[in-house]
């Protein structure tokens, strides 16, 4: 469909201007009453936080996030643009997306007074009409509002040329939505700034007497801590935000994994497919949601849910050059491979002790804490008697990513009982995925305190407890 190129197509087509925050609001209102989220991507949010962004975006607020890192904080701010229409006519030329129904810059103003409905109009994507900084100590007024373009003054135009200023990310942001993240981090007179966006709806531009009125809405992001920490929000900014939104990280592995299977990138190797039980995913997911209960890991830091992506693709990682070593044709993360995960969890967290050697002890208790809750949810302690008694009676069984998944397999008509646990953890009947899942039920077995066993790094011996 053609749009309109001038300004008077644009009038004649019945196109109406509306205000940025009800173009909003009214997108909004039509994907609620579809049944539609208000924004896409974003799990374990539907009765805590969207119910709030919805509120805030009906009633037309500017919108502060509150929450640790790996919250989607930044994934929500950016997911509102889907909120904007697709396309908006400016007046063409223009630095900061002037209304052709009420342009605010100079150039516009005189292009439209001179040319009247002959005007030209360009169309911009919501993709456009968002901006973003991320706040830094170093950010200036200059960088959000704008100031003098040395170039243009250099080209012969007086300084009191309203043309010689060079517009910040606010004004050009004009007639869309802008976010800062980690708003804390801004200096406090820079925030002063802000306050007029936020109240007035303008920006004064230093030097000149002059007030552009603009049309935005306005979203932040924070970390609580940064309050007191690296800085904080001046009270009069907190103040003109209209919502306030705490994020909170998944508050079960049941979410966790949610999560992980959307965002974790598996890139399969030539040849070999990849299949990751639904039990070892579980155990990646419980040691995020341990981590964040653990008196030796600093909550105030936070456990983002990044830990759970990154434990999770280098789980995959491990178990794919296992895989490549062996020649085995299938990917199947084993209960082994969980020595791995040292490497992608030590950087996300911080833990309360400075001691040496501490950190993995901590770790591997979480580990073994997230095994143990994980086996007593996946498999029934009746159907193992039979196995723990063979191993009473003498039957010892290595494990480890030395074993090939070939020598598992042969090991199932010994152990009574293990077929009926293969079937409920769902893992086929090929070897690899006889390999996990044993490995995983004698672990469970041991932290269960049923099986004794000797274990040197990622290699292990179980034997009975007589």
């Amino acid at each position: 469909m053609t749009r309109p190129g001038t300004l008077g197509e644009l009038r004649a087509s019945g196109w109406v201007s509306r205000p940025v925050k009800l173009e909003v609001r009214d997108n909004a209102m039509r994907r609620i009453a579809e049944g539609r989220p208000i924004v896409d991507g974003v799990v374990g949010y539907d009765d805590t936080v969207l119910p709030q962004l919805e509120n805030a975006m009906l009633a037309a607020h500017d919108v502060i996030f509150l929450g640790e890192r790996g919250q989607a904080k930044t994934r929500m701010i950016r997911s509102l643009v889907e909120l904007l229409d697709e396309w908006l006519p400016v007046v063409a030329g223009s630095e900061i997306n002037d209304d052709p129904y009420d342009p605010v810059s100079h150039h516009a103003r005189m292009l439209v007074a001179e040319r009247g409905d002959e005007a030209p109009i360009e169309w911009v994507h919501r993709e456009r009409r968002y901006g973003e900084k991320l706040a830094t100590p170093d950010t200036s007024i200059a960088d959000l509002i704008g100031e003098v373009d040395p170039i243009k003054v250099a080209e012969g135009r007086y300084l009191s040329d309203e043309l010689t200023i060079h517009y910040g990310l606010v004004p050009r942001t004009n007639r869309g939505i802008f976010s800062i993240n980690e708003l804390p981090d801004l200096a406090e007179r820079i925030q002063v700034g802000l306050l007029n966006v936020l109240e007035e709806r303008d920006v004064q531009i230093r030097g000149y007497k002059i007030r552009l009125p603009l049309d935005l809405m306005l979203v932040a992001s924070a970390n609580p801590e940064d309050y007191t920490n690296r800085g904080r929000i001046i009270t009069p900014l907190k103040d003109r935000f209209g919502a306030q939104i705490r994020t909170h990280y998944p508050l079960d592995a049941d979410v966790e994994m949610d999560v992980v299977d959307q965002e974790a990138r598996v890139v399969p190797a030539d040849g070999l497919a990849i299949n990751v039980p639904s039990f070892m995913t579980e155990i990646v997911a419980e040691i995020s949601q341990h981590a964040r209960k653990s008196p030796h890991v600093n909550q105030r830091s936070g456990v983002s849910v990044r830990l759970s992506i990154a434990n999770y693709e280098t789980l995959v990682a491990n178990a794919t050059r296992r895989a490549l070593r062996s020649g085995e044709p299938e990917v199947v993360p084993r209960v082994s491979d969980l020595e791995a995960l040292v490497a992608s969890t030590a950087g996300k967290l911080e833990f309360e002790t400075v001691e040496d050697g501490r950190e993995e002890q901590v770790l591997d208790r979480i580990v073994k804490a997230a095994t143990l809750d994980t086996f007593r949810a996946c498999c029934r302690p009746e159907k193992l008697t039979g196995m723990v008694t063979a191993f009473e009676n003498g039957l010892v069984v290595h494990t480890g990513p030395d074993v090939a998944s070939s020598e598992y397999a042969t090991l199932v008509p010994n152990l009574p009982g293990l077929s009926d646990t293969l079937s409920d953890l769902d893992v086929g009947e090929t070897p690899a995925g006889v390999a996990s899942a044993l490995e995983f039920v004698l672990e469970g077995l041991h932290l269960s305190k049923r099986l004794n066993k000797d274990a040197v790094g990622a290699r292990a011996t179980y034997r009975g407890r007589g």
